[in-house]
């Protein structure tokens, strides 16, 4: 794991990193001339040229080494709290200690570039210290102003620059961003000693970044007129200052004086155009009268109380006003006269136009025309808010809906003969409609708006309203009069139009014009009805007859969901939270299919491997009606062999890694459905193995999910478009209308216009959720499947054989040793290779109970739940603990026998705050005596065959003072000894005490046939390969 931190020294932006891999213990060699040692978890520079410079790209990014400031205990550094460390002991900084630390240097073009791609969430195996967001987040605040056109030119000792300008409301936000500064922000050793505060970094940081930002984009352009003839030897300063502002040298060739000099009448000009914030109750406020019949515009002017923006003053009254203060509701104006005419004189070089008002010697007005209101309206009201003065604009003006926009009338199309079923199915079904241009809610007619479009006025008046009349909406409806002859549009643009709220954008429409309203008729009405709100239009549906167990209520919505959906041909997303039971929800649908439907064909299952065993057991649990093909492993069907056994199954199960090896094969069948389980496993929409996936045709495509999709949009999108595909646009419209919209800048309306797009294909419950809580009991116990690996089958098997050739042999107390040995390396063996090996050797992809516990994991710490999780050995608790860190990211407890009681409470507290979302305890540790209730998922990764044990343990989170509904998680691994003992201890539940015992011993007694019957290993158990051998070559 790499923590990545980064410093701003006023010139250059420096990235460093932390490792989890480097050890403990300082190193104690010195690169400074001072004898300073070195950060001992800092990567080395070579090192962070090699593994930072090239997976974020920069290039051009030099090494150097820096002296930093580092918290320090009394044994040196201490790693910073995203450094997750299985070897450290935590403790309370004592001070600070100096460090040499390598650096990434980033001139600022490139340190904008960097910060303004920082991925939203880190690459596999990074994480961000707040120091990394911190300067990301200022540097998309720069970016706002930027393109807010708040930039000016200007000079700084013998170079030009741009920089930023704010006005109160940017100043006061750049005070939060002062006030949030990290301290490791201010960790450089030799800053310069009048540039360290907060507020001075923030200010140069925000400055250099927008002068790179604009300089970026002005690379191509000149802001000097083309010039014939010879360049003159010696370019006037004027022009050099000009040339240099579009080049990546900024240097100005002059004498000192003569910069000096420029730089003063250049400040002079620009400080006339910065805000400035004058510390005087009152304001100069202009408020805009749109004009009634033949009168014409009036801006009026007005001193406006700043701490109560509905106390006014009209200008006639100043002027009336014969002393030299002016009081209103206690409030006193000093020279109210002199404040006004300034602030009319400075507002006047922000809008021109003023100036004939100050012709007059008591200037209370100015009368407008037409053009001249719309100028003022667009360019010159927000310049004057931005320089602090008070702006009131009609309420028409900043209220959606007053442009030119579109009124629909969505139809179902004409049926063709002979054609029965469904009036839509899937998204390419035709709807056909009528279309009108409207302005506000008035409708207006071709004839109409070509007589306002030749007025060529930008604001017009319609029965007595001021709407705005833009030449772009013009350009836009004649273009749309063009493209919409034919009245027809296809099911994706319909719902796109009928579920996005009017005015949003939307991927790819049909139109840049906002949509004014939506009227439907027929079954289109129905569908968008029905797909705006499922749970009011949607039928209930009974349980399907063959399913053998109990569907909650929430669960048969989920059926009803998935039913209408299909019947609509539509791609589906059940995203429940782990545990409400989504595997059953879609054996209860495909059962219910096959109940109401004839010929729905076979369904596709494409699931991780580590699971694919699970999902064949749960369908013969639940439908033992259902024919099941698992298509994975070197013996799996081929050709036509393949194609036939599909087309008999109703369920065919393979793997991610097959469906693109055997892509060829499995098109040849037509599926009624394809489902991927965890689906984010096509989150990354050009891989290969999701281009694969998407290929694939069926009559519906099903995805399930436990993470929140919403959360991370490109996974959404890969989703999305695997379901439905083309509904969400191009990546390329997707990434610009939403996800830099909502991840980058937390726009809220993007985000409200995508969340009611994708609402009738994602149907998300929450274990929280009201209408799902008073359904669930408190404590709900599962167990999770999963296979073994072909390398723990073969120790397994070669454990039970060695076993069972020695008790032969043996009796009494030798024989008893022997089975529990025994019995110990074969729960080894099923928790990891490593485990029973003792190696070292590494984790991954080794273990099929591992593998299932991370997907788990991920999927529930993505939602904020937090997870206990049982091991009886100390050995495995270490394993998960450095496995699970850096494979999630997040910091991971270990409570064990040798746990001294100091930190044991630190990890309590930790926990139960929510530091650490993982606590990982050792059955004995932490079997008994603690309370653990921030916990609402218990794990028991490995089995202790006397239940009273195992409950024991889930009474950690299961007790006084849980507000939540906790899950319970036992890992069962069929045709083990794992599967054996779990359905003894199922069936004699009532008697387990005294049947089984408190241990293992009742397995000693056993004959050496019922030890072979209980012990030996069952093909069921074996994933006959993970997905690197379902790559392997079929002869």
């Amino acid at each position: 794991m790499y923590v990545l931190h980064s410093l701003w020294d006023t010139e250059a932006f420096y990235i460093w990193a932390e490792s989890s891999a480097l050890p403990l213990v300082n190193q104690g060699y010195s690169v400074s001339s001072e004898g300073i040692p070195a950060h001992p978890f800092s990567l080395p520079g070579k090192e962070l040229k090699t593994q930072i410079s090239r997976a974020f790209h920069l290039n051009g990014a030099k090494t150097r080494a820096l002296i930093l400031r580092i918290p320090s205990g009394k044994n040196g550094p201490l790693p910073s709290p995203w450094l997750l460390r299985e070897d450290y002991i935590s403790q309370k900084p004592a001070g600070l200690i100096e460090c040499a630390v390598d650096v990434l240097a980033l001139a600022p073009d490139l340190a904008a570039k960097f910060l303004l791609d920082l991925p939203i969430h880190p690459l596999k195996g990074v994480v961000y210290a707040d120091s990394m967001r911190f300067w990301s987040r200022l540097a998309l605040y720069s970016l706002e102003l930027v393109a807010k056109e708040q930039f000016v030119p200007a000079v700084r000792e013998r170079y030009s620059l741009w920089k930023a300008v704010m006005d109160e409301t940017d100043l006061e936000r750049l005070d939060r961003f002062s006030k949030a500064m990290p301290p490791s922000c201010q960790a450089l050793r030799l800053f310069p000693t009048d540039k360290s505060s907060p507020k001075d970094l923030a200010r140069s940081f925000v400055d250099e970044m927008a002068d790179s930002l604009v300089r970026g984009s002005l690379e191509q352009l000149t802001l000097l007129p083309p010039k014939r003839g010879r360049r003159p030897r010696v370019i006037p300063l004027p022009q050099q200052f000009l040339l240099s502002l579009t080049s990546k040298d900024p240097t100005l060739e002059a004498s000192t004086e003569e910069v000096a000099a420029f730089a003063k009448k250049m400040n002079s000009w620009i400080s006339e155009l910065e805000p400035k914030a004058v510390s005087v109750p009152f304001r100069t406020c202009f408020r805009l009268q749109a004009p009634a019949e033949e009168e014409t515009w009036r801006l009026s002017f007005f001193l406006q109380a700043k701490d109560d923006r509905s106390l006014m003053v009209p200008a006639g009254e100043v002027w009336r006003t014969k002393s030299d203060a002016l009081t209103l509701l206690k409030k006193s104006i000093k020279n109210p006269q002199e404040q006004l005419l300034a602030d009319l004189g400075r507002a006047a070089r922000l809008f021109p136009q003023l100036e004939k008002s100050l012709e007059t010697a008591r200037p209370a007005e100015l009368e407008m025309e037409t053009t001249e209101a719309y100028s003022f309206l667009r360019q010159s009201a927000p310049l004057l808010e931005q320089n602090g003065f008070g702006v009131m604009l009609p309420a028409w003006w900043q209220r959606p809906g007053t442009r030119l926009g579109v009124k629909l009338q969505l139809r179902d199309a004409p049926r063709k003969e002979g054609n029965a079923g469904s009036a839509f199915f899937g998204l390419n079904s035709v709807v056909e409609y009528d279309w009108q241009l409207s302005l506000g809610d008035y409708v207006i007619s071709r004839e109409e708006f070509a007589q306002l479009s030749h007025l060529k006025i930008p604001l017009i008046q319609i029965r007595g309203e001021w709407m705005e009349l833009r030449p772009q909406d013009i350009e836009a409806a004649i273009d749309f009069f063009h493209k919409n002859r034919n009245h027809e549009m296809t099911l994706a643009e319909a719902l796109q139009l009928g579920l996005n709220p009017a005015g949003h954008p939307l991927p790819e429409a049909k139109t840049t014009l906002p949509v004014h309203g939506i009227e439907a008729e027929g079954k289109i009405k129905e569908m968008l009805s029905a797909l705006s709100d499922p749970s009011g239009h949607m039928e209930q549906l009974p349980s399907p007859r063959d399913f053998q167990g109990t569907l909650r209520p929430y669960q048969l919505r989920g059926v009803s969901w998935l039913m209408y959906l299909n019947r609509l041909g539509l791609g589906a997303c059940l995203a429940d939270d782990m545990g409400l039971g989504k595997t059953i929800e879609l054996i209860a649908f495909l059962l219910h299919e096959r109940e109401t439907m004839k010929g729905p064909g076979p369904t596709l299952l494409i699931c991780p491997m580590s699971v694919a065993g699970n999902w064949e057991r749960e369908i013969e649990r639940f439908a033992p009606g259902l024919k099941v093909l698992m298509h994975h492993g070197l013996g799996r069907l081929s050709g036509q062999d393949f194609e036939k056994a599909a087309e008999k199954a109703d369920v065919v199960i393979t793997t991610y890694s097959l469906a693109q090896r055997d892509e060829e094969e499995l098109n040849a069948v037509s599926w009624g459905h394809i489902v991927l389980d965890e689906a984010q496993s096509i989150k990354n929409q050009s891989a290969r193995q999701t281009q694969s996936i998407k290929r694939l045709k069926a009559t519906q495509k099903i995805a399930l999910t436990g993470t929140p999709v919403e959360n991370r949009l490109s996974e959404l999108w890969s989703i999305m478009d695997f379901l439905n595909p083309g509904y969400l646009g191009s990546f390329e419209s997707f990434r610009r209308d939403f996800v830099l919209p909502i991840e980058r800048y937390n726009n809220r309306a993007h985000s409200e216009a995508l969340r009611s797009l994708i609402q009738p294909f994602v149907l998300r419950r929450l274990k929280t959720d009201t209408t799902v809580i008073k359904d669930l009991p408190e404590k709900t116990e599962m167990k999770v499947g999963y296979n073994l690996t072909p390398e723990q089958a073969s120790l397994y098997a070669a454990v039970v054989e060695d076993m069972l050739s020695r008790i032969e042999s043996s009796e009494g107390m030798k024989r008893r040793g022997q089975i529990l040995a025994a019995l110990t390396k074969l729960k080894q063996i099923c928790n990891h290779p490593a485990l029973f090996l003792q190696d070292g050797s590494p984790l991954e992809g080794r273990s099929g109970k591992l593998s299932r516990l991370e997907e788990m994991l991920d999927e529930a710490i993505s939602v904020g739940d937090r997870a206990l999780i049982f091991t009886q050995f100390a050995g495995m608790g270490a394993m998960l603990r450095h496995q699970l860190q850096e494979k999630l990211g997040v910091e991971v407890l270990f409570l064990h026998g040798k746990t001294s009681r100091k930190q044991r409470e630190e990890m309590i507290q930790r926990f139960q705050q929510g530091s650490s979302p993982i606590f990982i305890l050792s059955l004995k540790a932490g079997g008994f005596g603690l309370n653990l209730t921030a916990a609402n998922h218990v794990f028991h990764f490995d089995r202790w065959w006397n239940p009273a044990v195992e409950n024991q343990a889930t009474d950690r989170a299961f007790r006084i003072g849980q507000k939540k509904n906790v899950f319970v998680h036992k890992f069962v691994c069929a045709g083990t000894l794992e599967e054996r003992i779990d359905q003894m201890i199922e069936q004699k539940k009532a008697l387990a005490e005294s049947v089984i015992g408190t241990g293992e011993a009742w397995l000693t007694e056993l004959s050496d046939d019922s030890l072979r019957e209980l012990l030996v290993l069952r093909q069921e158990a074996v994933s006959n390969g993970s997905d690197s051998s379902d790559r392997s070559d079929r002869k």
